[in-house]
């Protein structure tokens, strides 16, 4: 409250930056509500593997999400596989940025007792909206490490309930040698091997609970589902429904659970202050029968079809509803973007390299990415760049029986005709490669490019005794 006699100059002073915080944000009145926020996150989905983005299986909810809300059609993810993009989410980072590119013994993601984590000195989206009095809780796959320090409950999330890995890291894949898959209630282990087939079934439960509880809000649910990651479980209802086999029966699981996370928030009369942000931790994988159409790639590789994702966000009355947006955009923001929403700050110690998507997620007008380049790394390897329309490759990695090749290139594709990149037309275009080289050499000084460390990155965590969720029957064998 302002008294009348307070002086123009100072009404101004107080006035002007709250203003310019609204203005930016383009949220003006859901800003000062601090919505409910939840992130559906789905694993190795593909680009074209829902209704909106093309598929053919039945996704009813999916494309009513879209229809009250926004397509994003140049939506990436940071790396093409689970663990990277997972902490790119979390943070606003790219995975280079933190150590969180692979593992410690250079694998491609994290697997049970590894030493390494997400660092608890990192400062994720839960721990910035709990900040601003958020209930927070995560439902599902974490994938940031199992050991206790790097447990989701020790990076901002009230309670946990799921797989804190891949699904194929369990006791049934003897191949592997793994100790029983864990299912996990905070810290705690409280099944092992679960029933896989009901896992989708078992996240939504425990969800839409999350949400009755916390409808006063203001609350974010993080919903990272186990599906469709091979081996893809469905349950008896959705099986053999879709007639697309394993993955079609999943996505349309996916789409149901996706629905009744909807119908909660009608039911409960807040659909109009909560944004919901559905979308895949990278592209599909052809083992699976995924499909990434009209992109080139799968999983595993930095061809759009590897980190280009689908996504759809919604929230009435503040997202215009049935619209797309095309300009480029990455998970990192979110982590930006919730904080001008929650009225949250990020940390001034440490580069983010997240922007606020808040224009182009309300649809203001002439609103353009805020990125001027956008980096596609595969582990610890710079291998391309985008910016605009242009997308220059500049080495292809491959696994061989020694370990990754990598072969330099230069490979120009422009996404805007060419959004399967199938013509290179560097020798046409010199200037474009050169400007996008030299955007190149420029973040290979500040990230670092395979064995070169960058100037401005950091480091993961570390445990330096791991102690496993659960173990093999073969473990106790020489105990006395």
């Amino acid at each position: 409250c302002i008294d009348r006699q307070t002086s123009k100059m100072t009404l101004r002073r107080f006035l002007f930056p709250c203003l310019l915080i609204l203005s930016h944000a383009c949220f003006t009145t859901a800003y000062c509500a601090r919505p409910n926020i939840i992130v559906i996150f789905v694993d190795d989905l593909g680009y074209a593997d829902i209704g909106p983005f093309g598929s053919k299986h039945s996704t009813p909810n999916l494309e009513r999400m879209a229809q009250g809300g926004r397509r994003f059609t140049n939506f990436y993810s940071t790396s093409p596989v689970c663990t990277p993009s997972r902490a790119s989410l979390m943070t606003g980072c790219y995975p280079r940025r933190m150590g969180m590119a692979h593992n410690e013994r250079g694998q491609w993601v994290l697997f049970p007792g590894n030493q390494k984590g997400l660092n608890p000195d990192e400062y994720t989206m839960a721990e910035l909206l709990k900040d601003q009095g958020y209930a927070t809780a995560c439902v599902g796959k974490w994938h940031l490490g199992d050991q206790a320090p790097f447990l989701p409950t020790r990076q901002g999330f009230d309670s946990y309930f799921g797989i804190p890995f891949s699904n194929d890291m369990g006791y049934h894949n003897p191949v592997r040698g793994y100790p029983p898959l864990p299912l996990m209630r905070n810290e705690s282990v409280i099944e092992e091997e679960p029933d896989q087939s009901l896992l989708t079934r078992r996240y939504t439960e425990e969800a839409v609970a999350f949400i009755k509880a916390n409808r006063n809000g203001p609350f974010f649910l993080y919903l990272p589902h186990t599906m469709p990651h091979i081996p893809i479980y469905v349950s008896d209802e959705f099986k053999d429904q879709s007639g697309n086999g394993l993955i079609g029966d999943s996505v349309q699981e996916i789409d149901w659970s996706t629905g009744r996370i909807l119908d909660t928030l009608g039911e409960l009369d807040i659909e109009d202050n909560t944004l919901v942000i559905f979308t895949s931790d990278n592209g599909g994988t052809f083992r699976s029968k995924s499909s990434n159409a009209p992109l080139r790639g799968q999983k595993g590789e930095v061809w759009e079809g590897g980190m280009r994702v689908c996504t759809l966000m919604q929230w009435p009355g503040v997202i215009p509803a049935g619209t797309d947006c095309h300009e480029l955009a990455t998970m990192m923001d979110l982590l930006p973007t919730f904080a001008t929403l929650s009225g949250g700050m990020l940390p001034d110690d440490r580069i983010i390299d997240g922007r606020d998507i808040g224009p182009l997620i309300s649809g203001q007008s002439e609103a353009q990415t805020p990125h001027e380049a956008f980096y596609y790394y595969w582990m610890n390897h710079l291998c391309a760049v985008r910016s605009g329309k242009w997308k220059l490759h500049v080495s292809y990695l491959k696994r061989d029986r020694i370990g990754m090749t990598q072969t330099r290139v230069s490979e120009l594709y422009d996404l805007e005709n060419d959004i399967g990149e199938t013509t290179n037309v560097a020798s046409a275009n010199p200037q474009v490669v050169e400007r996008l080289k030299a955007l190149i050499s420029k973040t290979r000084i500040d990230l670092g490019d395979g064995p070169y460390l960058g100037r401005n990155v950091r480091s993961a965590g570390y445990v330096e005794s791991v102690r496993m969720l659960t173990r093999k029957p073969s473990d106790d064998r020489n105990k006395p």
